[in-house]
């Protein structure tokens, strides 16, 4: 899990990016960093969730 939330991160990164030089593509990218949050927000309820278990 811990891997996946670091590629979700980074793939939130990329997305920023993306959206700040490519203003054309921006309407089509807001949707997928709103899923890239949601996607990290899961991951790392996930995971605080496991640790507290252990």
């Amino acid at each position: 899990m811990s891997i996946s939330l670091k590629e979700a991160r980074e793939t939130n990164y990329w997305l920023k990016i993306l959206i700040a030089t490519e203003k054309q593509l921006e309407p089509r990218l807001v949707p997928l960093l709103n899923e890239s949050n949601e996607l990290i927000s899961i991951l790392h309820a996930i995971i605080k969730n496991s640790k507290a278990k252990n």
